[in-house]
């Protein structure tokens, strides 16, 4: 088994049956919120609940929480996790500070735990699971100089937005993009008359329109916006739609592909998103998580990377053994061949006609956008 061998019919995780026989106690799964992204309540907890049973696990060894935005919540969930019988803890934190809180606990009564998505600094997990991050941020940062020159924008000024400064992978998406930017003539450390920075950075999307409408008030020169997931794009573009934004005219950036994203894209609002396979990071995870509670080394094939913790204290946790996955760039005329081949999101669900506006009148469908990049 390694990272290359996952389907999107998660038909190799039945190779995992006789190891999930072998395992005792159940694995505990705690992810973040809802607000962030979608993609916690679209793509990882069903996936992950699809890993585990196709695994031959049975519901009653697996538990999938969400923490809803709580450090709290995910502390004590952690807690009783563990208090019922955890062996094996999947947790995405919603913080290092709260993660390794967390993860001091369960080593200290021998619980294991991998990392999930987001690397926890400080912490004493045995795995980490996620893509390459600062990968990631470069696709946004070329994504966004291939939309200035497709949609011709002259002049750039762009916005530098990020995600949330408690959260390593912000850190690390930041890192690629600015790396690009920079390259290509935009100050991403100070600023400059073409490129705005962001104050703080949030993966809240109201916080993140608030910010932007700020930003814009004060430099109404923006033209294009670097966003770090379709959650923060979206309430941005919708709020400049209201104004009388056109199609092609301001470039947006994104990740996680969600369904919004796709719409924005198609009808011109959006370059493009990072596709992450969730059903990848899921399978890849769930595969960990029954190995450990098996007490079973994972094969090398699997755990392909090293993550470096820069908090760690001593050397066991400064090196971490990663599966680190690849995600790739997508733009309207690729969206058949990803994702809808692999069946993330349906045609039919982004090609869709809209609910109705307050006046009664309705917005344009997708449909012919949809037609315009033969998505069916």
């Amino acid at each position: 088994m390694s990272d290359k061998t996952f389907n999107t019919s998660f038909s190799t995780m039945k190779y995992l049956r006789a190891i999930a026989h072998r395992g005792k106690g159940s694995i505990a799964v705690i992810l973040p919120d809802t607000v962030s992204s979608t993609r916690y309540t679209e793509f990882d907890a069903p996936y992950l609940k699809k890993a585990f049973l196709m695994a031959g696990l049975k519901p009653s060894q697996f538990i999938i929480q969400n923490a809803q935005g709580s450090d709290t919540t995910q502390y004590t969930d952690a807690q009783a996790d563990i208090a019922r019988g955890a062996k094996v803890l999947l947790l995405d934190a919603l913080d290092s500070t709260t993660g390794a809180v967390i993860e001091a606990y369960a080593k200290a009564r021998g619980v294991k735990v991998i990392d999930y998505d987001r690397l926890t600094l400080g912490g004493a997990r045995t795995y980490y699971v996620s893509f390459n991050n600062v990968a990631v941020g470069t696709l946004i940062g070329k994504g966004l100089l291939a939309c200035l020159s497709a949609w011709k924008i002259s002049k750039p000024v762009v916005y530098v937005m990020k995600g949330s400064p408690t959260d390593n992978n912000a850190t690390l998406f930041a890192q690629g993009y600015d790396a690009v930017l920079n390259k290509a003539g935009y100050n991403t450390k100070t600023g400059s008359a073409n490129t705005i920075l962001e104050n703080v950075g949030t993966w809240t999307p109201t916080v993140a329109q608030t910010d932007f409408q700020g930003a814009y008030a004060a430099h109404p020169s923006i033209n294009a916006v670097v966003t770090p997931n379709d959650e923060n794009a979206a309430p941005i573009i919708t709020y400049l739609q209201s104004k009388g934004l056109k199609p092609k005219s301001m470039p947006f950036t994104g990740q996680d592909a969600t369904l919004t994203g796709f719409q924005n894209i198609i009808s011109g609002y959006q370059c493009g998103t990072v596709y992450k396979p969730i059903w990848l990071e899921a399978q890849a995870a769930a595969a960990l998580a029954v190995y450990l509670r098996a007490g079973v080394r994972p094969p090398k094939g699997l755990v392909n990377g090293v993550s470096v913790d820069p908090q760690a204290t001593i050397n066991p946790l400064k090196h971490v053994p990663s599966v680190l996955l690849t995600a790739e760039w997508v733009t309207a005329t690729q969206i058949q061949k990803t994702v809808i081949k692999d069946r993330v999101i349906t045609a039919s669900q982004l090609c869709t006609k809209v609910a109705p506006t307050v006046a009664g009148t309705h917005q344009p469908t997708y449909a012919q956008d949809c037609a315009t990049y033969g998505i069916k």
